[in-house]
């Protein structure tokens, strides 16, 4: 008896993990989740990590959420959690060669040098040719709007564009452009992402 119940245990958590998981988007494309019409009500924009791109981006929300029509700040009302993140996993971020966050300030010459840690990334080796091709720099914005008086969320927005790192802006604007011109209505469609 015991055995069965191992071996129907064991089946169940073979079952395939994806088809338990929602499905992610792809790069390049946004999902919108209207569970309710987003009232014209105040909506106060936070970001989740201050960031000079995350100032410059949500400047771009308020004016968008201003032009539907709603009074716009960073507190009081309705609150729309703003969340980014760009990964260059390639060190192509637009800065070109290494970084402070490369090289110590207390570094000397013929210091030993901490190793780039692009270099044990697997499929990052140049050794490595059977290893899939490194994805490129890319930004995600992901919206939250949550009701004030019931604590609920009422609307999610995501999306995500490869680029550059002097193209970064300009991508993030091309998303938000996307996500508040079909903001009324639950979507799956392209993020607008600059080529």
């Amino acid at each position: 008896m015991r055995i069965t119940a191992i071996i129907a245990g064991a089946l169940l958590l073979a079952a395939p993990a994806a088809a338990q998981l929602p499905p992610q988007l792809q790069i390049g494309q946004m999902e919108i989740k209207a569970y309710a019409p987003i009232s014209k009500a105040k909506i106060a924009v936070q970001l989740t990590q201050d960031t000079a791109l995350g100032r410059q981006l949500r400047g771009k929300v308020m004016e968008r959420i201003s032009k539907r029509g709603n009074e716009v700040g960073t507190s009081g009302g309705n609150v729309m959690r703003m969340d980014l993140a760009y990964f260059d996993l390639l060190g192509t971020g637009g800065g070109g060669g290494s970084t402070a966050a490369d090289t110590p300030s207390s570094s000397q010459p013929g210091d030993n040098q901490r190793p780039s840690l692009l270099g044990n990334i697997t499929g990052l080796r140049n050794d490595d040719r059977n290893a899939p091709a490194p994805r490129p720099p890319t930004l995600t914005i992901s919206f939250t709007l949550y009701a004030i008086d019931t604590g609920k969320v009422v609307w999610v927005a995501t999306a995500s564009c490869s680029t550059t790192g002097g193209m970064v802006a300009k991508a993030g604007e091309a998303m938000i452009n996307s996500i508040f011109d079909n903001a009324d209505k639950s979507i799956v469609g392209d993020a607008g992402c600059p080529l």
